[in-house]
This record gives structure tokens, sequence and C-alpha cells, in this order.
């Protein structure tokens, strides 16, 4: 963490839908973690994995079934009127008057938020400042998710909660995005935001967690989730040659395999010493290796083997069957 304060602390949180009647489902199942003041943390996870459910308990949106959660020292739900005036909060989707124009709309909220942002400031801060007298209903999607940023930005929130903050917006409005949160954080904003984009995570967060069925299966610094992945070795096997033929894999600090057709896949945790290994061989041998792809393990590798788990399990309902069971 940034700092030794913990501006949100969440402990064994969980989240319940549905009844004994109905049936339920748990869709947080003992989340624990905290975020330090002026920190950005990312939630991952595959679809239903309990990203949004954990983000609206720690928002005040709903009472968690169990747990603790505290934000700003204070339970975000049962001390709402002490937590709501400090934090941002830009949900998934935003509900806005269609008739009204931009700045119409952000005149209107900041009417219901203490110390709020001039308006002008508001949408300049998210390249909405040319269209302020357009209607909300002639807004692109990516303009829709502009305007929720201003809103959520508008009463100068120390703590800011982004639910897939980028979602439909261009390369260039992605990047714009990626900018001003930075700002903010560096301003000493704490940031926790969920991200279907691996990259977004990767370009923004101080730590992050991924969470997989209502459970968090890693947490830490990006390099951190990164170094607990092993890099990757594939090649096409030379003509002639078997796998049998090439140096033993464990001397070359291999640490699995796989092997389709002559196309062979390693796995190491010692990158630099397997490619060498395999490359003097190679060398020596007098053989060219086609097809080569040598690459370190990554976020996207932590992230899809987690995916890879959830499929193989019993799979899960995920968050919109949840909402509808409990309507």
């Amino acid at each position: 963490m940034t700092s030794n304060e913990r501006v949100i602390d969440v402990t064994d949180l969980r989240r319940v839908y549905g009844d004994d009647r109905r049936g339920s489902f748990e869709a947080v199942r003992g989340v624990s973690f905290s975020v330090g003041r002026g920190e950005l943390f990312a939630l991952l996870g595959t679809n239903g994995a309990g990203k949004t459910s954990t983000l609206e308990l720690l928002e005040g949106l709903a009472a968690p079934a169990g747990g603790r959660v505290r934000v700003l020292g204070h339970d975000p739900y049962r001390a709402r009127d002490q937590v709501r005036p400090r934090i941002g909060v830009m949900l998934q989707e935003g509900g806005f008057p269609a008739e009204l124009d931009v700045a119409e709309t952000v005149r209107l909220w900041a009417g219901c938020t203490s110390g709020a942002r001039p308006v002008d400031e508001a949408l300049d801060m998210v390249g909405l400042g040319a269209r302020r007298r357009v209607r909300v209903k002639q807004l692109s999607g990516g303009e829709k998710r502009r305007l929720d940023l201003a809103l959520a930005l508008l009463g100068r929130p120390e703590v800011l909660f982004l639910d897939e903050p980028t979602t439909g917006l261009d390369a260039e409005g992605r990047r714009d995005t990626w900018e001003l949160v930075r700002r903010l954080r560096d301003e000493g904003t704490t940031v926790l935001l969920t991200t279907h984009y691996l990259e977004e995570a990767e370009a923004l967060a101080d730590r992050l967690a991924i969470l997989h069925e209502g459970r968090i299966a890693a947490e830490g610094r990006v390099d951190e989730v990164v170094a607990a992945q092993p890099s990757h070795i594939a090649f096409e096997l030379p003509d002639g040659y078997h796998l049998g033929d090439l140096p033993p894999l464990g001397q070359l600090g291999v640490s699995g395999h796989d092997i389709a057709g002559r196309l062979v896949r390693l796995r190491t945790d010692e990158l630099q010493r397997a490619a060498t290994g395999l490359l003097v061989w190679a060398r020596d041998a007098g053989v060219e290796l086609r097809r080569l792809d040598v690459r370190g393990a990554s976020l996207e590798e932590a992230f899809l083997r987690i995916a890879q788990d959830a499929k193989r399990g019993t799979g899960q309902p995920g968050d919109d069957r949840a909402k509808e069971m409990a309507a």
C-alpha cells in the first residue's frame, strides 16, 4: 500500500442473494483485502466472479450477509451519511434523464452534492466540454460513460469507486481516462476499480486481486501475481528429431511441457536458462527452431489460468442470475 492508513478495509466479506424458500446464491464468499490512502486497487475476475457484488457492498448500496467492511473508518451501509459525501461512485450503468442536456444533468447532480466542482470544470476533466449542450439521449455509449465519470468526480472524492469505467470508450478515450485516473491517484485519491481489460489493470493498478467464484484466487502487486505464473517457449521440432533428442528438460529448468504434432510448448520458471540451453542445442545440432516463440509470464496468463480452472469446475450462476433470484 502507498500509505499505512487503511482507507478501505474488508474482512471475510460475504454477500448472499435469494432466500431459503426460493433458493439462495452466495456471490461473495469470505473476501478480505485492504487499500491504502492514495492507492489504486483493481478487482479482476471472470463474469459472475463477484466483482460488482463486492463493490456494491463497499459503496454502501447493500448490507453484507457476513464479515466486516470499513471505508474511511466507517461502515458504508450503516454510517452512510458519514461516508457518502467523501466518496465518488461510477456504476456500470448510469440512469440519466434523456431529455436533459449534458450541462443540465451535471447541474442537477451538483445540486445534491456537497462542495461540488463547477459544472464546466467537471465536464472538461472528462473531455465533454464541447458537448455540454447536447441532450443525453444523443450521446454515444462512450460519452455516457464519460458523463458517469464526471458525476462521480463532482464532489472531489477522497475514495473513488469505478465499475468498468472504460467500457464503450474508443482507444483514445480509454487512454484519456487512464491519464485522468492516474492524476487523481497522484493527487491522493484512493481508487478501487473493476475492469475486464487486463492491460488497464497492468497500466494503472498498484495492487490487484483476481476473484473466482466469489473468492480471491490471487492478490498482490502486478509483478507478484505475474511472477507466480510460468514463462513459455514454443517451437516446432526440426525434421527427423523427437522430443527425446532435446537435452533433458529438467536440466533446462523446464517444469512441464505439451506437444501437439510437431509443436512443442515448454513451461519454465527460469526463462533465460531454458531459452539459452535450447538455442545452444539447436546451434550445435545445426538445426532451425521454426515457429519459435519465447514469452515471459504475464497477467493474462494468470487470469486465463484462473478462468480455465473455473471452466473445469461446476460453473456458477453469476451476478446477473443471482440478482434475478433476489428480485
